[in-house]
């Protein structure tokens, strides 16, 4: 089995929704106001280190992550829908690098996460621009795009024992004849030959 320790990825959080340009139809109230809802919040990328995974295989053939775009705003004041978390699995052990080799995220131990790209803000409806000196307004912002980052990661290599000798001295045929409860279960284990 090949193992995998460096993965080049292109992440991208989602973008922000865009508000709602909206006004009040109800009956007996023929000047409601602006109603315009502001557009939701685009999804971020988080990367967390995930049990049972031991190589970067994942990360061969996918390499784009993108994260869904926010819902835009709707009339009567609603809100648009927050996009929901994409969330990449790697292994402990697993480093972060930005494209300038600068340490991004170091995820040493299970459940440890991080934060690679948020999403962008959702834009303001037509009603966060009310004031009493303009009580109608006709504009809304659009949603802030979200963040797009090329990243590397990289695995190190751990192994809680290892065995140093001459070539044919009995280091493959000692590690088959070890029981599987001895055997370590770190994410890797390396002889050396």
């Amino acid at each position: 089995m090949t193992f995998f320790d460096e993965a080049a990825i292109l992440v991208r959080s989602g973008d922000g929704g865009n508000g709602c340009v909206a006004f009040r139809r109800e009956r007996r109230r023929p000047r409601g106001g602006p109603a315009g809802g502001r557009g939701g919040r685009g999804g971020d990328v988080i990367v967390e280190a995930a049990a049972g995974l031991n190589t970067l295989r994942g990360f061969r053939s996918r390499r784009h992550f993108k994260a869904r775009r926010g819902g835009d705003g709707e009339g009567n004041d609603r809100d648009g829908a927050g996009a929901e978390t994409l969330r990449l699995q790697v292994p402990a052990g697993t480093t972060v690098l930005d494209e300038d080799g600068a340490a991004v995220a170091d995820l040493a131990a299970v459940g440890d996460r991080a934060v690679l790209a948020e999403g962008g803000r959702g834009g303001r409806g037509n009603a966060a621009f009310k004031s009493p000196t303009r009580q109608a307004p006709r504009v809304a912002e659009e949603g802030e795009p979200g963040v797009e980052r090329r990243l590397r990661l990289r695995l190190r290599l751990i192994a809680d024992v290892g065995l140093v000798g001459l070539p044919n001295a009995g280091k493959s045929t000692f590690l088959a004849a070890a029981p599987p409860r001895s055997r370590p279960t770190t994410p890797a284990t390396h002889a050396r030959r």
